[in-house]
């Protein structure tokens, strides 16, 4: 019997959850992303991303969540976090206003979704699909009325897919807003 689903809303209470989750299995078959500790939204140096450490990005992030300045849900099964999601409204999240082909005229209502990790072992059950749940639950609940999430048009593999497959926010009723070249804009009114 697979355990229960259950969604907590990050807190710094949780953020011993979030580093477990990062340290170990949430991109254990991405390494290319296991520094980003999902602070590259936030990184106030967008030019030197790529020279930020994983120790960097780890306590930045820390100080950031016990601050309360990054916002999103971790699921859990049999008490151990095993998914991530960010989902905050968009004006609170930095990088989307550096990024020209990102820009939007109502940002002020939309609430976005920028990162959905799922640790291997925990993909293709559900898990997603609940943070998803509550995410557009949570962002409605700050009285936004968008929900907005930007995966890979063509994900390589699961592991490509840190912000989530195309495929699960088009079935939760998603709709393409902007396609770029490599990834998509899709929107829900919450």
């Amino acid at each position: 019997m697979t355990p229960e689903v259950v969604i907590r809303a990050l807190t710094p209470a949780l953020l011993p959850d979030y580093l477990s989750f990062f340290d170990g299995p949430a991109f254990a078959d991405n390494p290319h992303w296991a520094a980003c500790y999902c602070f590259f939204h936030h990184n106030p140096a967008p030019d030197e991303w790529e020279t930020r450490t994983a120790a960097q990005n780890r306590a930045a992030a820390s100080e950031f969540i016990q601050a309360g300045a990054i916002e999103g849900f971790l699921a859990y099964r049999a008490e151990q976090p095993v998914a991530w999601c960010k989902a905050a409204p968009r004006l609170t999240i930095p990088a989307l206003a550096h990024d020209p082909k990102l820009v939007v005229e109502d940002a002020e209502q939309v609430g976005s979704i920028v990162c959905s990790i799922v640790a291997s072992e925990h993909r293709r059950a559900g898990v997603a699909v609940a943070l998803l749940q509550a995410a557009c639950e949570a962002l409605a609940a700050q009285g936004l009325s968008i929900a907005e999430a930007y995966p890979r048009n063509a994900a390589a593999d699961d592991a490509s897919n840190f912000r989530g497959p195309l495929t699960m926010y088009t079935s939760f009723g998603f709709r393409t807003y902007r396609k770029l070249d490599s990834i998509s804009i899709v929107r829900k009114a919450i």
